[in-house]
């Protein structure tokens, strides 16, 4: 479309002046024009239409999208896989029990999250510079829309990769008959029989893209089938007919994009485990063992507290304890421990001692950081939280590493201070024992004042069993390979004069333990005249040094 303007044109015309001319001697006057303004009326065209003025929108990087909401990250995290989302969506996941599968078939890992400040700022600057509104914290309904609505795709994109499978693997029996067909003499006809019915009892698995078959007749299909037909595994997976009725239910609530549902399942679940013992080992699967990771973080008090505490009866059976390990789920109850509901905390102290009681998880316990929390544990509300914590420590404290650790993390006074205050004497000492067998946690007890409190339990009526006694000595015994220290601690609290009581009423253990150390001591004895040892001074030094 042309746009026609007008324009006007001036032509100016000077107005006619008279002019003195000379002229054969006379002066005369011409004339000259005067100024006239003519005005002309054109039209031009505009430039041509084919060629529009554009306004360029600028698209955000990638790296600032999530990939869950798919909008700009107001609050980006980063979690445990490396991956960065929205904190909001993260925790709606962590709430549904639903990991997403992202770019590249990969899947995040929930277990840590840390927040990406740089990108945030990052984010903030790009829409300052390009007048774009910063974004807006997603609220928690929000994210769980977004969550729940890629549930569903992906629920859908699964159900289509099946119905595919399934194609493929009708197609593959009849060309498997036909091929036998062609090739013997057999009547295959009954073979053509069973893969019809197999095909009616074909069940497919929402959370894995393989082609679960039931058959009800396997001696039937053997008989019938080539020799040359094999299923591959990664195709096909037989459903295992130990599952009843009631465990596939749990299996498909597990699953389900609802929070009653799966709220219904970790107590079903939690249940069963409880109850029926032989149920613990098949059904402690690594796809059992993924979904719980995940809802032991849940927000939801009844999905933490079931989901840890069907670990804990899981972790009954010997077989699954370094399974469960190597499953990932220590880290998601260091988790409860530090900041879960309170009854959540008793199952993952319960758990952690279960697990710790298989000589292969120790070191790989300790070294995923429950260490701290349990200590910490010890001064919990709940009695059963405190008993099982110290229980805990004191398996994981058999192994050297795990001593090192809890003496560096300032365990010694804290346990010194439950044993002067009465409070689960017994099970501390255990943990005391272990560490006074630690060269480290010796001198650090040594430095602590241990020798002096554990003579004051030995001297009183504190101790509620033979067994804490017993304990008491032993702790002294291994604190007595700490040389000369060690020697001017006992001489200070006359440790000779309650040994000698201990080697007369004691356990047998105990008698032969306080009758080493008081041969030690004698034995000692003779070199300290010889020599002059001033053990003042020596007491002095010692409560100077530092560990």
């Amino acid at each position: 479309m042309e746009i026609q303007e007008g324009m006007m044109k001036f032509v100016v015309h000077k107005p006619v002046q008279p002019k003195r001319v000379l002229e054969n001697g006379r002066e005369t006057e011409t004339a000259t024009p005067r100024c006239k303004w003519k005005i002309f009326f054109g039209k031009f065209s505009s430039l041509p239409s084919s060629k529009p003025l554009k306004l360029e929108t600028k698209q955000p990087p990638k790296e600032f999208i999530c990939p869950i909401s798919g909008s700009l990250m107001a609050d980006p995290v980063i979690v445990s896989s490396g991956h960065t989302l929205e904190r909001a969506c993260v925790r709606a996941c962590k709430a549904l029990g639903f990991t997403p599968t992202l770019v590249g078939s990969s899947t995040p890992d929930f277990s840590s999250v840390i927040p990406n400040l740089a990108l945030r700022s990052t984010i903030l600057n790009w829409c300052k510079n390009f007048s774009v509104d910063p974004p807006k914290p997603i609220d928690s309904n929000t994210a769980e829309k977004f969550v729940r609505a890629l549930v569903e795709a992906e629920a859908k994109k699964r159900g289509s990769q099946n119905e595919n499978q399934a194609q493929k693997v009708i197609i593959l029996d009849k060309e498997l008959i036909q091929g036998a067909q062609e090739n013997t003499s057999v009547n295959f006809g009954d073979a053509a029989t069973e893969v019809d019915r197999c095909r009616q009892t074909h069940s497919y698995s929402s959370s894995n893209d393989s082609v679960a078959t039931s058959v009800s007749t396997p001696s039937l299909q053997l008989a019938t089938r080539p020799s040359c037909y094999s299923s591959s595994s990664s195709e096909i997976e037989i459903l295992d007919d130990n599952y009843t009725e009631e465990e596939k239910e749990i299996f498909a609530k597990l699953r389900s994009p609802q929070v009653f549902e799966i709220e219904e399942a970790v107590i079903s679940l939690r249940q069963i485990t409880r109850t029926r013992e032989d149920t613990r080992a098949h059904l402690c699967t690594p796809q059992l063992l993924s979904t719980l990771r995940s809802l032991i973080v849940s927000r939801y008090s009844a999905i933490q507290v079931n989901s840890v505490a069907a670990v804990v009866n899981l972790s009954l059976e010997d077989v699954n304890k370094v399974k469960i390990v190597r499953s990932g789920i220590v880290p998601p109850l260091i988790d409860v421990l530090k900041g879960g509901f309170h009854e959540a905390q008793e199952h993952a102290s319960g758990a952690l001692f279960s697990l710790a009681l298989d000589d292969g998880n120790k070191t790989a316990i300790g070294v995923l950081g429950a260490l701290q929390p349990l200590i910490h544990m010890l001064r919990s509300k709940s009695e059963r939280t405190r008993q099982d914590s110290a229980l805990a420590l004191y398996h994981l404290s058999l192994v050297q590493t795990n001593r090192t650790k809890l003496v560096k993390l300032g365990s010694v006074p804290i346990l010194l201070g439950m044993v002067r205050s009465g409070h689960m004497t017994g099970r501390v000492l255990l943990i005391l024992c272990n560490l006074a067998w630690c060269p480290e946690g010796r001198a650090t007890m040594l430095d602590a004042g241990a020798v002096e409190c554990l003579v004051g339990l030995l001297r009183g009526v504190e101790l509620e069993s033979e067994s804490a006694r017993e304990s008491c000595v032993t702790a002294l015994y291994g604190l007595s390979h700490g040389g000369l220290r060690f020697k001017g601690l006992a001489m200070a609290v006359e440790l000779a004069e309650v040994m000698k009581k201990v080697e007369t009423v004691g356990r047998d253990r105990a008698k032969e333990k306080a009758k080493r150390m008081l041969e030690m001591i004698k034995m000692r004895g003779g070199e300290e005249e010889d020599e002059g040892i001033d053990w003042e001074e020596l007491l002095e030094l010692g409560s100077q040094t530092e560990c």
